[in-house]
């Protein structure tokens, strides 16, 4: 049994920052949380005990501010980081996937060899937004037979129903934004 960690106060510590990076958008900035020594500290003493005793083997983070918690956590959990790119910038064999963007397409990569089937994989990033970015991890994950163990994000915006898209999959988020 997870012990549950209250993260509602770090909020003050996210930065809001209007019409960015487009107008009408609100972005949250998570770089003012992150140089804070106990914010920090707190966020990753929360995914840990969401997930400590769940056999975790590795921990995947999605580029790039996926890079700032994964590895935290996976330290904490005893797993393995596995980084999932975009397009040609691992260096050795990849698996791909795409996803749709509101104004086209992206794609994701992971090394083949970066998961044995049967590994239990924590799925960790940012933001939970539309869900596509994350869908497209579950995607990479299963295609090398790994189990997705969990999905865990800093904020969600719950308003933006990415959720949605995980369906069937554990997802815990610490923060919820609801407009």
């Amino acid at each position: 049994m997870s012990q549950m960690i209250n993260c509602e106060p770090l909020k003050e510590l996210i930065r809001t920052v209007p019409d960015f990076p487009k107008p009408g958008i609100l972005f949250y900035d998570i770089t003012t949380l992150l140089k804070d020594a106990a914010g920090f500290a707190q966020l990753i003493d929360a995914f840990a005990a969401e997930y400590i005793g769940k056999d975790i083997d590795l921990v995947l983070g999605t580029e790039a501010r996926g890079f700032i918690f994964a590895p935290a956590i996976a330290y904490r959990l005893n797993a393995g980081f596995i980084p999932v790119r975009k397009p040609k910038k691992l260096p050795a064999e990849v698996v791909k996937a795409s996803y749709d963007l509101e104004y086209g397409s992206d794609s994701l990569e992971i090394h083949t060899d970066a998961i044995k089937p049967g590994q239990r994989v924590l799925l960790v990033d940012d933001l939970l937004a539309t869900g596509g970015t994350m869908a497209a991890t579950v995607q990479l994950v299963e295609k090398l037979g790994g189990i997705v163990a969990g999905i865990a994000f800093a904020i969600e915006l719950d308003f933006l129903k990415g959720r949605d898209k995980l369906e069937g999959h554990d997802v815990f988020s610490l923060l919820h934004y609801d407009d």
